[in-house]
């Protein structure tokens, strides 16, 4: 069981209680997979996987979303604080290889993973309470869901962001569809279908963290935060700014894509993946060129299909966004490339997966729109 229960008879000061999820987190013994606990003015949540670089299982989900609507009830749980133990990741993103198994097995398990996945994602984009998830480390596709769709998001020199679907044969889920769209110019339908990878402060710069605070000054913030007085939005927000005021690491660095902005949104901007790949092959230059050996690794059903999910999600609202994605989720375990992408990338490592098709002129458009046909009774519901 994860959930520990302090009464008041023992009940710590909020240093302790935080240096003994510390002493949680750094211990190498068998561990639960999630911490929750209650410091201070906080409900604290600890993703405790770090040999998995904390990746997210079924188990973890069905602890976090319960606990999660508990302390949104809960008159002295007044913020949400999430993080991730061992100082390498938040999240890496989601337990792919179970996932993989069940899919290949006709297991429930690929249809819950997802479903509940995105039932807390969306739990997180409703939350009446300030969230704020401290993503100091690895924050790609699945811990990107546990974090984005919160208030705050406070990135670190630490963090590394992306979202690589489309090179497992999958697509930028857990809401991907909705935030992607969202960022500035064509942007992000250029991290959805290359996987770039976005590091520290340039997090931030693009929208997808909300704060930018040095990893060293992370304990001390999570001090003062969970030692608020019956905190609102506000003041947790002048908190997180403070500490930004304080961390002046990498401020003089530019943008990492300043320089290719203009470029971005003149070569993604087409109706169709066939048109902007064509638009790379076309420019001359050393960046275009090396996008489009990018994109030519990726799986093109799952290329396309992201396009049309953005195109999509940029005028739904998270919840239409996220059924749509179930929908999707359910036609990648249907189809051939996850499989294939999974035991190419994560598996054999041999980084030559076989699509199939495998052009994208193959990829016909009754096949995409297929993708997202609604399930019926298996539609997903909130």
């Amino acid at each position: 069981m994860s959930f520990i229960v302090l009464t008041p008879k023992y009940r710590l000061s909020s240093l302790c209680r935080l240096q003994r999820i510390h002493s949680h987190m750094m211990s190498s013994r068998a561990e639960p997979e999630v911490l929750l606990e209650k410091v201070g003015c906080a409900g604290v949540i600890t993703l405790n996987r770090p040999k998995f670089l904390n990746a997210l299982t079924l188990n973890m989900t069905r602890q976090i979303y319960p606990q999660l609507k508990k302390w949104e009830d809960d008159q002295e749980a007044a913020i949400v604080i999430i993080r991730g133990a061992g100082g390498k990741a938040f999240c890496a993103g989601g337990d792919i290889r179970a996932v993989t198994e069940a899919g290949k097995a006709g297991d429930a398990l690929s249809e819950d993973f997802f479903r509940e996945e995105y039932i807390l994602n969306n739990a997180i984009g409703a939350y009446k309470k300030p969230y704020i998830a401290l993503i100091d480390g690895i924050t790609m596709g699945g811990g990107v869901g546990l974090s984005v769709h919160g208030r705050f998001r406070v990135a670190t020199e630490k963090t590394l962001f992306a979202m690589p679907e489309t090179a497992i044969g999958l697509f930028p889920d857990v809401g991907g569809g909705y935030f992607l769209p969202r960022l500035q110019g064509k942007l992000g339908l250029f991290l959805a279908l290359t996987g770039f990878r976005l590091k520290g402060r340039d997090v931030q710069r693009v929208g997808v963290a909300t704060h930018f605070v040095e990893s060293k000054h992370i304990p001390d913030l999570e001090k003062e935060l969970v030692d608020l007085k019956s905190p609102s939005a506000e003041d947790v927000s002048n908190v997180l700014q403070s500490y930004q005021n304080q961390s002046s690491l990498d401020s003089e660095k530019p943008f990492v894509l300043e320089k290719h902005l203009s470029d971005i949104n003149r070569l993604f901007s087409s109706s169709s993946v066939e048109g902007i790949v064509q638009n790379l092959k076309a420019d001359d230059s050393s960046f275009a060129k090396k996008q489009a050996e990018t994109l030519s690794k990726m799986s093109p059903t799952s290329m396309k299909i992201t396009f049309r999910q953005l195109q999509a999600g940029a005028t739904l609202s998270l919840s239409e966004v996220l059924v749509m994605e179930y929908r999707l989720s359910q036609a990648c375990m249907r189809g051939c490339d996850f499989y294939e992408g999974v035991r190419a990338v994560l598996i054999d490592k041999d980084q030559s997966p076989k699509w199939n098709p495998p052009t994208l002129e193959e990829v016909s458009h009754q096949m995409v729109e297929q993708s997202f046909s609604s399930l019926g009774h298996k539609d997903l519901t909130f």
